[in-house]
């Protein structure tokens, strides 16, 4: 009995993987509906769909440890090219850290082509300052604040961590963050190569447009605590994104971890937050770690 549940959970996790390598495709959809069915329900609270920029119809999902007090928070940006995904599709992640007594804010921020750089930083500093306004209200201490993304999203939070220019809009800066934790982020990509459309858009057709949007330029010493996690298998987010982002913070001595995990791709790293998955990197274990090693701003 036990091989033949065993050869299921194999089998299920294989379809799994297939779909992730035809995300692209459009099978975004069912990919993240499998993840998000396995979750964990019992003592979390959830809010769906709160409003937290009415202009541009922007909402943000919040999982919370029930019995939640003064808990640390992380605003998680999901990645998708800049140009696609959906806060719905990642439950799994809210779920996963809610369980270990986190609570999770998952937003929306518009996307390429209607926006560019301006329009996503924009949306995503917005989202912090309303989390630290609000973070009391779910359970959550207001100066225990971590950015967390993956590909793409790993660039929007990563930036928000070094470049003070969009915090200081809502009258806060990267030093007001606990930490950062980034899961195969884009952090050093200039110049971006001509045939990449979205990246293009997000970010110019210059060097030096494109530089604006790119983290390890920003780097000067004055960064919250890194955590960067990454797939030495990562075929699409080159592990020397996050080597090269290690190496800016070691120059001005900053406090950075580089995990990198053997065998393990581009979406790996985020998909081992779901339980079915949880043994193919230790993503979870890491950032409990680093979380509960730098527990409120400095």
């Amino acid at each position: 009995m036990r091989s033949i549940r065993a050869a299921s959970v194999r089998a299920w996790r294989m379809s799994l993987l297939a779909c992730a390598c035809l995300a692209i495709a459009g099978c975004e959809a069912t990919l993240f509906a499998g993840l998000n069915a396995t979750d964990q329900h019992r003592g979390i609270a959830e809010r769906h769909g709160v409003v937290f920029d009415a202009e541009h119809a922007l909402a943000l999902d919040v999982y919370a440890p029930a019995q939640a007090n003064h808990a640390p928070v992380v605003v998680f940006f999901y990645g998708g090219d800049w140009a696609r995904g959906e806060r719905a599709w990642y439950r799994f992640v809210g779920s996963a850290l809610a369980a270990e007594g986190v609570v999770v804010v998952i937003p929306d921020y518009r996307k390429v082509p209607k926006v560019a750089l301006e329009g996503f930083m924009s949306d995503a500093a917005e989202a912090v300052a309303w989390t630290r306004a609000h973070a009391g209200e779910f359970g959550g201490a207001a100066n225990d604040i971590f950015v967390m993304g993956h590909s793409a999203g790993g660039q929007i939070a990563a930036l928000l961590a070094t470049d003070p220019e969009w915090l200081a809009a809502s009258g806060m800066q990267p030093r007001d963050l606990a930490g950062f934790i980034g899961l195969a982020g884009c952090y050093d990509f200039v110049p971006v190569p001509d045939d990449d459309e979205d990246m293009i858009a997000a970010f110019g057709h210059t060097p030096e447009a494109q530089r604006r949007g790119q983290p390890v330029s920003f780097v000067q010493g004055n960064e919250p605590p890194m955590l960067l996690l990454q797939g030495v298998d990562d075929r699409e987010v080159v592990p020397t994104n996050a080597i090269s982002l290690t190496r800016a913070m070691d120059a001005r001595h900053e406090d950075v971890t580089l995990k990198l995990y053997p065998d393990v791709g581009h979406g790996a790293v985020l998909f081992a937050l779901s339980r079915p998955m949880r043994g193919d990197a230790p993503t979870l274990s890491d950032m409990l770690a680093f979380i509960h090693a730098h527990p409120a701003a400095r």
